[in-house]
């Protein structure tokens, strides 16, 4: 496979994860680090640091909009729900630091 082809594939890769999050925003960030170890949050700042890494500045706030299709602050309204004391305690355990 060729480089070009493997940058597509790559980015239509990124792109369904994209709608498959915008599908699913019953699934709380908090269960993805759980289950996962990453969650929309990661995703943006891992696209920032891509975008910084080729000399583009974007800042935090339009990398998020790039995951949640909206601003971050209004996802957070309409999807957002209060994290559980299992949740929580599920984090603190696997995601020690974090």
């Amino acid at each position: 496979m060729d480089d070009q082809t493997k940058l597509e594939l790559e980015a239509a890769a990124f792109r369904r994860l994209v709608q498959h999050f915008d599908e699913r925003t019953d699934v709380q960030n908090i269960d993805l680090m759980n289950l996962a170890g990453f969650c929309r949050n990661c995703l943006s700042r891992w696209y920032q640091e891509a975008a910084a890494e080729r000399g583009i500045e974007m800042d935090k706030e339009a990398a998020r909009e790039v995951v949640y299709g909206m601003p971050y602050e209004d996802w957070k309204a309409k999807h957002q729900t209060e994290a559980t004391d299992a949740q929580k305690a599920a984090f603190d355990k696997s995601n020690p630091g974090h």
